[in-house]
């Protein structure tokens, strides 16, 4: 048992002590940077999509 003690007390001084967070203006930069490169992923993936089902829609079209 005093090892679960042990454990969870370092687990609180490194949290506490030893991590650096970063501020708020750095979250939510890193959040707009996340939400933006979504969208621009999503995006891309859209636009492979739409063109893939175009492309194959026409090769189906041109056999059967």
């Amino acid at each position: 048992m005093s090892k679960i003690t042990t454990y969870f007390k370092d687990v609180q001084n490194e949290l506490v002590n030893k991590t650096s967070w970063p501020s708020w203006s750095e979250l939510t930069n890193s959040a707009i940077v996340v939400m933006i490169a979504s969208v621009i992923i999503a995006g891309i993936v859209f636009a492979m999509d739409y063109s893939f089902d175009n492309i194959l829609d026409w090769v189906y079209k041109r056999l059967y």
